[in-house]
């Protein structure tokens, strides 16, 4: 064997079946070896796009997802994807090409030093030496998969790709949290005995650690409400009686009248990069997750349960003596999602994000873009199972939407999958309906057209009370989506939008719906929230 062929080994190994990416000439040896495996190539038409695919595809499986670039160009394109890995805590491995080792000290055609460029925005990052291939393949797969998961990078030169190899793939070992000691978990209940009016606010981790059920028993013993993050969604079913609403804004929010009321929180697989602590006010807290708490001035926490959520949480429901009583909180919970407007045309954001809701099933799958729809799709969309709604939250980036939606398609082809995406997330990823139309993927995008950045020009009227460069012109995409062999569909007038999805989700082909929205509701929902009185 020669290092390609055992890196392809090593990969097999990890239980990889698919690769993204784009080939090149740096990395033909390790593409040419993939030939040769049980691992599937998608060639993708942009390095950002692939990083983003294996990073919904980690998320849904739980395993790394995989993405191959050669370098320079290549490498520098799929950093926004592997960094939204990074801050959404997404298993993922990044693979790039590189000169040939007896280049890197002198300037050379397309040289950039990947391995410090990719230092800021991984986990861990290496070179594959021709003597420990498989030690350095396990180590990648192993830390991107422990503590708060996240992405690792490898760089294999031109030259030591082709070099012989030595040695075996190494069988991987699942990583284990360790228990939570007793005395601690003793410590958390008497807090939680003494408290009076405890909430939860769940997080992605709860879902990384495939907890949800967990956290169900918990709460239902307790009797404490809970809150979750955008990316924590469908953590606890929202239709259970003790689900009160998604966290997220980064402003005055509903949620305050649920937390200034508080005596005690407890922040089960919370990301801070999610949702600020800075928004609440002093409460004491017990944090439950996979890492230490990052203790501020804003987050004061009381008892650190920091190893196996799903045992702790078990334990800890064994050691509930009383329940609570959260009556303010279910009237809170009707108080948050009152008052807001549906009707006329164009379509008002809570309107789409309703009317998708209503097609899809419990295990449908919607991904969202980000962009002012974000802020209504995390705020309104109601989410009953753990990844039925991926959003890229934590370095929030644009054009993540199809991407992942090819991903989620790929892994879950029986199930329907939604890509609801503004007009300046489409257009950052449109060459990727190329891909979906290649591999056979059945997508349903909806399109939120305000032929401009809804969500800056929301910021600019609350600052300014104007908004400036922020507007665009835009294709037709009815006819775009007819080019890449989609079907297109325009919403015209207010009753469309619900005859079209159902049709869309029962068409052969992928379907792009342009949804004209009137996000002047933008504003109402900034001025709900701010003056939203908290129940008596």
């Amino acid at each position: 064997m020669n290092v390609s062929e055992l890196f392809v080994r090593c990969l097999e190994k990890e239980g990889v079946t698919t690769v993204f990416g784009i080939p090149g000439e740096e990395n033909l040896s390790l593409l040419e070896a993939l030939t040769h495996s049980s691992i599937r190539f998608i060639t993708t038409r942009d390095e950002r796009g692939a990083a983003f695919m294996a990073n919904a595809w980690g998320r849904l499986r739980k395993k790394p997802g995989v993405c191959l670039s050669t370098l320079g160009p290549g490498a520098t394109n799929m950093v926004t994807g592997i960094a939204d890995a990074l801050l959404d805590f997404s298993p993922l491995v990044a693979i790039t090409a590189q000169v040939p080792l007896s280049k890197i000290h002198e300037e050379y055609h397309q040289y950039i030093d990947v391995l410090s460029l990719m230092k800021q925005i991984t986990k861990w990052n290496a070179r594959i030496e021709q003597h420990s291939v498989a030690e350095i393949v396990n180590k990648a797969f192993r830390i991107s998969m422990t503590e708060k998961w996240g992405p690792c990078h490898l760089e294999l030169n031109e030259d030591v790709a082709e070099l012989k190899a030595e040695g075996e793939p190494i069988e991987p070992i699942e990583y284990k949290y360790p228990e939570v000691s007793a005395e601690l978990i003793k410590m958390a209940a008497r807090l939680l005995e003494e408290a009076h009016q405890p909430v939860i606010i769940a997080g992605n981790g709860v879902i990384r650690a495939r907890a949800s059920q967990e956290l169900k028993r918990f709460a239902e013993r307790a009797g404490i409400p809970v809150f979750t993050t955008f990316m924590g969604a469908g953590a606890m079913p929202a239709d259970s009686e003790l689900f009160i609403s998604p966290v997220g804004l980064q402003s005055k929010d509903y949620v305050n009248c649920g937390i200034e009321k508080a005596d005690l929180i407890i922040a089960i697989g919370f990301d801070p990069v999610e949702f600020s602590p800075e928004f609440w006010h002093d409460v004491r807290v017990i944090h439950i997750s996979t890492v230490p708490a990052e203790i501020s001035s804003h987050y004061k926490v009381q008892i650190d349960l920091c190893g196996d959520i799903k045992k702790t949480l078990f334990i800890l429901a064994e050691s509930i003596i009383s329940t609570k009583e959260p009556s303010y909180y279910l009237k809170l919970r009707e108080l948050s999602y009152q008052g807001f407007d549906e009707g006329g045309f164009p379509l008002k954001p809570l309107r789409i994000v309703n009317e998708i809701r209503n097609v899809l099933r419990r295990n449908d799958i919607l991904i969202s873009d980000v962009g002012a729809h974000k802020i209504w799709i995390g705020r309104f969309y109601r989410v009953y199972e753990p990844d039925t709604l991926i959003i890229s939250n934590g370095l929030s980036s644009m054009g993540f939407a199809i991407p992942a939606a090819i991903a989620a398609k790929m892994l879950y082809p029986e199930r329907n999958v939604i890509a609801a995406t503004g007009d300046g997330g489409l257009l950052m990823s449109l060459a990727e309906l190329e891909t979906a139309k290649r591999l056979g993927v059945k997508l349903t995008i909806v399109l939120f057209n305000d032929s401009g950045y809804g969500l800056i020009s929301w910021k600019e009227l609350m600052k300014y009370g104007r908004t400036f460069y922020v507007d665009f012109g835009n294709p037709d995409f009815v006819k775009l989506a007819h080019a890449f062999g989609m079907e297109g569909y325009r919403v015209e007038k207010e009753d469309d939008l619900s005859i079209i999805l159902r049709k869309s989700l029962g068409h052969k082909e992928s379907v792009l719906i342009d949804c004209p929205v009137d996000y002047r509701e933008n504003l109402k929902l900034t001025e709900r929230l701010g003056s939203l009185i908290c129940p008596a």
